[in-house]
């Protein structure tokens, strides 16, 4: 029987452990396969809302000059998760946009681990978290550079913004890189509200409770900047909003 994981196991070890408990074993080793033809692109926009724990294992192997875009909301009511492991052939490239948001006690979590053994594959990873009351935001972001990865472009870029005392967020950026000829970089940040730019915002006549909203929206809509479906974009975008609406934000 496969065992649960653990707070030892590093890509589980901001897990909410109550709610881990609640899945089957089988569904801890359950994933999703995914395959992109060499020069083909894949894309799937993923709303998370739901009010039970959520978990969802995908990997994605792209082939030589595909291209697999992901992009999703994390404002489950409970634990989510959403792990991805991708895997780029020569002149692949991986995109991904998240938002972790809500309130409440839950943990809402985006894993992804990247794989560039292959030369000239890309990717960029983008993700925003939101949270107030209790709740806390993660992202754990792997990237490996094989041997044969050279001139690999990777970067993955992770913000937090808590809008309450209570609330939480992590961000575990790795990089592991074989290679010599690569351009790689990892940023993660992680704060309030931007009080100058409040300030700035007020100078110019705006009100404080629309100059916070408007900055929240912005902040969002970073991690669907790269997604060039307006429909679906906006989709993602009013999910988000949902959220902060019932909030008061």
């Amino acid at each position: 029987m496969t065992a649960l994981p653990t707070i030892r196991d590093e890509e589980w070890r901001y897990a909410d452990f109550d709610a881990v408990g609640r899945f089957a074993p089988e569904a801890i080793d359950s994933w999703r396969e995914i395959e992109v033809a060499a020069g083909e692109t894949f894309r799937e926009c993923v709303v998370i809302d739901g009010s039970d724990p959520f978990l969802s294992r995908i990997r994605i192997t792209v082939g030589k000059g595909g291209r697999a875009e992901l992009f999703a909301v994390n404002a489950c009511a409970d634990y989510a998760r959403l792990d991805v492991q991708v895997s780029l052939a020569e002149g692949a490239h991986f995109e991904f946009g998240g938002v972790t948001i809500g309130g409440g006690d839950a943990t809402r979590e985006f894993v992804t681990r990247t794989d560039h053994s292959a030369p000239d594959a890309t990717s960029n990873q983008v993700v925003r978290s939101v949270h107030w009351g209790q709740a806390t935001g993660n992202f754990l972001g792997r990237i490996d550079v094989g041997r044969e990865g050279q001139r690999t472009d990777a970067a993955q870029d992770f913000k937090g913004l808590l809008l309450e005392k209570g609330a939480s967020a992590n961000a575990k950026p790795e990089l592991e890189i074989f290679a010599d000829d690569v351009k790689c970089a990892h940023g993660a940040a992680i704060g309030q509200m931007d009080e100058m730019a409040s300030y700035y915002m007020a100078s110019r006549g705006i009100a404080p409770d629309v100059a916070r909203r408007l900055l929240i929206r912005a902040f969002i809509a970073d991690a669907l900047a790269a997604l060039d479906d307006e429909d679906e974009a906006e989709r993602l975008f009013e999910a988000a909003l949902q959220v902060l609406e019932r909030k008061g934000a």
